[in-house]
């Protein structure tokens, strides 16, 4: 029988603590850290759940809103099995070695991507590489607190804006003030507690596209 032992955190405060500047490849680093998963029971679920709102495609957000669940195989060389769940609805997100680390960052990135591919066009081969860019830049890591399950734990927030600088961001359908923001905490199971995709911009437009994955809980093999 599987126990839930840790639940949905919410952040704490107004903004962050403070922040510091960070070279690219700290940046990389921080975002694919490894061993994420080391502490990871055999038999385990680590859940999330995304939300999507997308104007443009009203039915891909629909499609799109629900579970992820991650679980885990036995003994050395063990497999991470990723699954989405939407009521009855199971597919496969695919399968990836558990030492390299937690691979929920690269389902973020790859989805958004494909999202903005399908709803403002353009090749997903440009896109990818300009996130890829944006993933090596130098950033400010700021430092907050949330609270979970009745805890404050220390966060770390990184920010990128991977088209901020693109000349064809005019063209993007409102893509191109796309803000990636990935929190993480040492304290939560498989260190992302959330990864938001939001292109409101600094104008405070309503956004075209939003898209959060959040940590909802650690489910531990007795």
């Amino acid at each position: 029988m599987l126990k839930i032992l840790m639940v949905a955190a919410i952040l704490v405060g107004a903004g962050p603590l403070q922040a510091a500047t960070v070279e690219g490849t700290e940046t990389y680093d921080l975002l694919f850290r490894q061993g994420t998963l080391n502490d990871i029971g055999d038999g385990s679920n680590l859940v999330y759940q995304r939300e999507v709102e997308n104007t443009l495609r009203p039915e891909a957000a629909e499609r799109d809103t629900g579970s992820i669940a991650m679980s885990f195989g036995h003994g050395d060389g063990k497999m991470t099995n990723i699954q989405f769940q939407q009521e009855t609805k199971h597919r496969s997100l695919g399968q990836f070695p558990t030492s390299v680390g937690n691979p929920m960052i690269m389902v973020f990135y790859e989805s958004v991507i494909r999202d903005m591919a399908e709803s403002a066009g353009g090749s997903p081969f440009y896109i990818r590489n300009r996130v890829k860019d944006a993933l090596v830049q130098p950033s400010e890591v700021e430092e907050g607190e949330a609270m979970i399950d009745g805890e404050t734990v220390a966060t770390q927030t990184i920010r990128l804006h991977p088209f901020a600088e693109d000349p064809n961001r005019d063209k993007m359908k409102g893509f191109g003030n796309l803000e990636l923001t990935v929190t993480m905490s040492a304290d939560v199971p498989g260190w992302y507690l959330s990864l938001v995709a939001d292109t409101a911009g600094a104008d405070g437009a309503a956004p075209v596209y939003r898209s959060s994955i959040a940590f909802d809980r650690l489910e531990a093999a007795q």
